[in-house]
């Protein structure tokens, strides 16, 4: 071989080590001609598995869609790893949700504020800015870390009644949908669902800010309680709270936790999509699946896993839309890992211990006779990086490896937002 082709050749290989898999797959995809959207994004659907690191995702396949299956969430041209470290070395959802949704690293607890506590703008307020519509979905309280550092400004997670007050009269999310109806009615004034219910005694009305739910209402809010009432919402402003606290219920050891929302997050997800896509600005959505994480913290895996089929659910719903639009991102990622999760063979020995670490399992490979184990070693967050995958408009720019608050860079560069 001649030196000039072995220089090509070595020039060549190393382009090709250069690039991740994803952005080979994106130069291929630019030599077949597929026209580049980059950052062209009208609308823009995040989701959020809350808790859902890299074992998580695969767990989830095996049991939905076995070894050579694709789940959703997971049949996406681009693929990223995600570092998740705050100010400290183990991030909570709300400094997390802060560095994906305003791009600046923070304390834990912190929601839309920096390390000194001023409050820093949210992608979901730029895009309101910009004339978009904008939404938020989760099983979780929709008060919760995760929604609440998109769409909120407080110093402290737990001021809930404050979260939910900014969202009506300060960043006027259009969509709100989820759980923790306690905190937006005063003690006494149980709403919709009643104080104390059987299922946990410790669940009551508790607001800080009065009857949130009146003020939504004159404020244009269309209030839904159930499935049934959400399904003949016809208004472009939507409230839907179900549940006292979280969607779910995680219960004492020996009680069994409990994962059945009163309605599901595809269909939630369904409900937001359509109700925003009216605008024909576009629109920002943030759907979470809490339950991933509450259940990790339990070190229960079948409810863990229950939970991560409704979320791939969820993003089929969210491509379907975006097939038919195809100016629109779809990404999936998670805040970070919870439970130190591991996938391993079937055996008789258990390697984690007693208690609620205990080895999960085992359970089925789906279309296959195959099973495997879940073993838990911790019952709180962990420091690993997660996956991210997208699809759409724009998702180029989530290829490779970077820290959480690129995550918001990119979102706000592919919808050219200011």
């Amino acid at each position: 071989m001649k030196k000039k082709a072995i220089a090509s050749a070595a020039l060549s290989l190393a382009v090709m080590t250069g690039l991740g898999l994803s952005q080979m797959n994106d130069v291929n995809a630019a030599s077949n001609g597929k026209k580049d959207v980059h950052g062209n994004a009208k609308n823009v659907i995040v989701f959020v598995g809350d808790g859902m690191g890299a074992a998580h995702r695969d767990a989830i396949r095996l049991a939905s869609v076995g070894l050579n299956g694709n789940l959703a969430m997971d049949d996406m041209p681009v693929s990223g790893e995600v570092h998740t470290s705050s100010t400290s070395v183990i991030t909570d959802s709300a400094a997390a949700a802060t560095a994906m949704a305003s791009g600046v690293k923070t304390y834990n607890g912190a929601i839309g504020v920096d390390a000194n506590k001023k409050p820093v703008k949210t992608i979901l307020e730029m895009a309101k800015s910009a004339g978009k519509s904008t939404g938020l979905v989760t099983t979780s309280q929709i008060t919760d870390a995760t929604p609440a550092a998109f769409g909120a400004h407080v110093t402290d997670r737990s001021l809930q009644s404050d979260i939910a007050k900014q969202y009506l009269e300060n960043s006027k999310v259009d969509v709100l949908l989820g759980g923790g109806e306690d905190f937006w009615y005063p003690a006494g004034n149980p709403g919709a669902y009643q104080d104390q219910p059987a299922k946990d005694p410790t669940e009551k009305s508790k607001g800080t800010q009065g009857n949130l739910v009146e003020e939504a209402k004159k404020l244009g809010y269309n209030y839904v309680t159930n499935e049934s009432e959400m399904d003949k919402s016809k208004g472009s402003k939507l409230l839907g709270l179900f549940a006292n606290e979280e969607m779910f219920e995680q219960r004492e050891e020996g009680q069994g936790d409990l994962y059945d929302p009163v309605v599901s997050l595809p269909k939630m997800t369904e409900k937001a999509i359509d109700t925003l896509s009216k605008n024909k600005k576009g629109f920002f959505l943030m759907v979470e699946e809490e339950g991933i994480d509450e259940m990790a913290h339990e070190n229960n895996a079948e409810k863990m896993l229950k939970a991560g089929r409704e979320l791939d659910k969820s993003v089929a719903v969210a491509k379907e839309f975006a097939k038919k639009n195809p100016d629109t991102l779809v990404l999936v990622v998670a805040d970070h890992e919870c439970g130190g999760l591991a996938i391993e063979d079937v055996s008789s020995t258990d390697e984690s211990g007693d208690g609620i670490s205990k080895e999960d399992g085992p359970f089925s490979v789906a279309n296959s006779s195959g099973k495997f184990i879940l073993d838990w070693t911790t019952s709180g967050h962990g420091g690993v990086s997660v996956p991210l995958t997208a699809t759409g408009a724009g998702a180029e720019l989530l290829a490779g490896t970077y820290e959480n608050t690129h995550i918001f860079d990119a979102v706000k560069k592919a919808m050219r937002l200011k």
